[in-house]
């Protein structure tokens, strides 16, 4: 059975499990044992990139330019490992923006925040299919050398593809209760008032849940398409 690794960013035993949304699913209907842990105190070891057979990075709400943040470097070593062994890597949000760094793109502030659902083209349906995505994001990566543009809209990069590796600034794993785990997580943190005020909270709960069918469908194929892509499939 191949073995599939997903790093998630939060400290909280099982809401890191609640993020990962319609990712996990998705692999393990393709046959996939899938490890959910992160570089986090009483998470399961993280297991050498060589160990396993696809690696997918999910999102957080650290930057991925900021070197204070203190699992960052262990991350990036991670990622970088991984390219050097050949596994191939999706890279969700922050882990597009890390990947990117990882393969020689900048990561930076982007123009302007993205939040909620956006109409995407795509340069490769047979990698990323053209549709509506939703997007919670501060950040921007450049693609990086000897990379393919996948997608672009006017705040900057949306996708590319390197090799095996995938790289979405969108979030394609988003289910109501996905988004219920990241209002927990800023309400611990004390920045949920401040999101309110940037976005309609209730308007974008109700969006996730009525397109709640139509992305975890679309999620699933992005999925396969990138594992099928990499040429990792069950056995």
């Amino acid at each position: 059975m191949p073995s599939a690794l997903v790093l998630v960013h939060d400290a909280v035993p099982g809401r890191g499990e609640r993020e990962v949304g319609t990712v996990g699913p998705a692999l393990a209907e393709l046959g996939f044992d899938v490890l959910v842990t992160a570089f986090q105190p009483g998470a399961p070891p993280v297991p050498d990139p060589g160990d396993v057979d696809v690696i997918v990075v999910m999102g957080s709400a650290d930057a991925a330019y900021d070197d204070t943040v203190p699992w960052l470097g262990a991350e990036l070593d991670l990622l970088a490992r991984a390219i050097g062994h050949g596994t191939p890597v999706l890279g969700i949000c922050f882990g597009a923006q890390a990947l990117a760094r990882v393969l020689g793109g900048t990561v930076a502030r982007a123009p302007r925040s993205e939040r909620g659902f956006v109409a995407l083209g795509s340069a490769d349906p047979d990698v990323l299919e053209r549709g509506t995505w939703m997007q919670f994001h501060d950040d921007a990566f450049t693609l990086p050398s000897g990379a393919q543009q996948l997608a672009r809209n006017e705040v900057g990069l949306q996708a590319f593809v390197c090799g095996p590796h995938v790289a979405v600034q969108f979030h394609p794993e988003i289910t109501p209760d996905a988004f219920a785990a990241w209002l927990d997580a800023w309400d611990e943190a004390g920045e949920r008032a401040a999101l309110e005020a940037a976005v309609d909270i209730p308007a974008l709960v109700a969006d996730i849940a009525a397109r709640a069918d139509v992305t975890e469908a679309a999620c699933r194929r992005l999925v396969g398409r990138f594992c099928a892509r990499a040429g990792v499939t069950a056995s």
